[in-house]
């Protein structure tokens, strides 16, 4: 594995005569952990990625731990981003114009499908809730912007996990709870396999009461300019199954153009099937 995290900044330190070496580097650990293809790395790569003595890392993640922005597996010793970090992201999205920016798309399909839509964020196993417009039908939904869902959770995890790489999507199949059919012990590979092909080609991933009975859900993919999927747009809603098709590309829809506003260009994107 070769992020090369320090040489890609290597340019921009020139335009700063002031660093302190010890922020540089907890903030190259950080960006190697958020760069990194699986979901957690040992000493060892970190330090090695950063270009860092084993002892300067290990004490520079200890201090990370402190304050939440890194956490350790105490099993296999490994470190993943930590959940100190949300504080800093909603602090961000609270101050940023990503609303905004997704607020239109989810507008559109708020009066074209009558259901409450969502914008979510990738963030390593789970996806977040960062915009919401509440939908005009009967009923509405108590999913709060902020909320967490697991990353392989119904139609939005489809949506993710029908683009990722073949070797992140073989990550996450060897975990024992996967609720892409709602309870994980409803899981059937077989017709997951099927689902995600279904998905690559429509662009939209669906769940049919599964994650909640008698709540339809509707998820399609937003990628950067890289091909990385970074955020879900999805529907939440009582609607028919007969209208999954048609709601289903307007989601879609909408996901492609906010994919386009982050510099996606879909002939980048390499789709994989199940290993």
């Amino acid at each position: 594995m070769q992020i090369n995290i320090a040489n890609e900044l290597k340019n921009a330190r020139e335009k700063y005569t002031a660093l302190v070496p010890a922020v540089e580097q907890a903030s190259l650990i950080l960006l190697a952990l958020a760069k990194s293809p699986i979901p957690k790395m040992n000493l060892t790569d970190i330090c090695k990625e950063v270009g860092i003595h084993k002892s300067k890392g290990y004490a520079i993640l200890n201090t990370l731990q402190l304050f939440g922005f890194v956490e350790r597996d105490p099993n296999d010793k490994r470190y993943s981003l930590g959940v100190g970090l949300l504080a800093l992201s909603r602090k961000f999205l609270d101050n940023s114009n990503l609303q905004a920016v997704v607020s239109g798309f989810l507008l559109d399909l708020k009066e074209k499908t009558k259901s409450t839509s969502f914008y979510g964020v990738v963030n390593e196993e789970s996806l977040f809730v960062v915009a919401k417009e509440e939908g005009t039908g009967e009923y509405g939904f108590s999913l709060r912007v902020g909320h967490r869902f697991p990353i392989t959770a119904g139609a939005h995890g489809k949506a993710v996990f029908a683009f990722l790489p073949e070797d992140e999507q073989k990550v996450f199949l060897n975990k024992k709870t996967l609720y892409f059919h709602g309870d994980p012990g409803n899981l059937d590979r077989d017709r997951l396999e099927d689902e995600l092909i279904k998905c690559r080609q429509k662009g939209y991933a669906e769940d049919a009461g599964e994650m909640q009975e008698g709540i339809n859900a509707l998820a399609s993919p937003v990628f950067d300019s890289s091909g990385k999927v970074i955020g879900v747009i999805f529907i939440l809603g009582i609607f028919s199954k007969k209208l999954f098709s048609q709601y289903g590309a307007l989601v879609a829809k909408n996901a492609e153009k906010l994919s386009s506003l982050f510099g996606y260009v879909k002939e980048k994107s390499n789709y994989s099937t199940i290993g």
